[in-house]
């Protein structure tokens, strides 16, 4: 199923064209000029991260974002159709913003379910809904300029950085090859600091 995602993904990102000038904006926390620069390449469906967004993120907002020494930046590495939906509603308010994504992830169990992309959908839809968030669903997850900028944030992490899993950690521009938790990263943070 993988290798068919994938082959629909160089499909649909080398068959749609960017005529458009609207530049989708990444989501990202914390002082762009941070001497820290941590890229998360992350897929919605994903239960590690998920993980990630429940057990590391708070202590390293608390530690480092919110004091101005890292800049995070979530990037799209879809592994599945329900995944890339996600995405697209992530991005779609196109107001740099991750308290969508977040909810998404604390929520993940409650939407992730399923047996078609339709249902995962449905779920989705109506958590959003449940929660106000004045979501257009269907007219965000059609949106070619976001899907072509959720693809083009796979295909590059895959052509820069060899991105094959998630959650991948990206810390001024190289690869961090440790065991993902609190601890190796505050280590390594502190180190850079």
């Amino acid at each position: 199923m993988k290798k068919n995602f994938l082959a629909i993904i160089y499909i649909i990102f080398f068959s749609t064209s960017a005529n458009s000038d609207i530049k989708i904006n990444p989501i990202y926390e914390g002082n762009i000029d941070a001497k820290v620069q941590l890229i998360l390449y992350e897929s919605l469906t994903c239960s590690h991260c998920a993980d990630f967004h429940k057990n590391i993120y708070p202590d390293l907002k608390k530690n480092f974002i919110d004091k101005g020494l890292v800049k995070i930046e979530f990037r799209n590495f879809p592994l599945d159709m329900a995944a890339l939906n996600a995405s697209k509603i992530a991005h779609c308010k196109n107001d740099g913003k991750s308290d969508i994504l977040h909810f998404m992830f604390k929520n993940q169990k409650k939407w992730v379910k399923g047996n078609t992309v339709e249902e995962i959908n449905s779920h989705l839809k109506k958590l959003l809904d449940s929660e106000n968030y004045k979501i257009d669903f269907e007219k965000c997850i059609n949106n070619k300029k976001i899907e072509d900028h959720v693809l083009d944030d796979r295909i590059k992490g895959v052509k820069k950085f060899k991105v094959n899993a998630t959650p991948t950690l990206i810390i001024n521009n190289k690869k961090f090859e440790k065991t993902l938790n609190y601890k190796n990263l505050k280590k390594i943070i502190e180190k850079m600091i």
